[in-house]
């Protein structure tokens, strides 16, 4: 099972290598998944995106997170 840490130090790395790109990379997963029937997969790209778009706003840092 993947964790809010995880997911976490997925979207800080995803930003921190492609900047506000990272927002377009997950969108474009998500659209593949579903067109492909990986609703479960694309549930798990929508998550990692509201990471992506917390980092980029602002409201959440890159440091790493003391949840699970």
């Amino acid at each position: 099972m993947i964790t809010h840490r995880d997911f976490h130090t997925l979207a800080t790395r995803l930003v921190n290598r492609h900047g506000d790109v990272a927002l377009s990379y997950a969108d474009r997963a998500v659209d593949e998944l579903v067109a492909i029937g990986e609703h479960e997969r694309a549930d798990a790209w929508r998550a990692l995106r509201s990471f992506v778009i917390d980092i980029l706003k602002g409201r959440m840092g890159t440091e790493s997170p003391t949840v699970n």
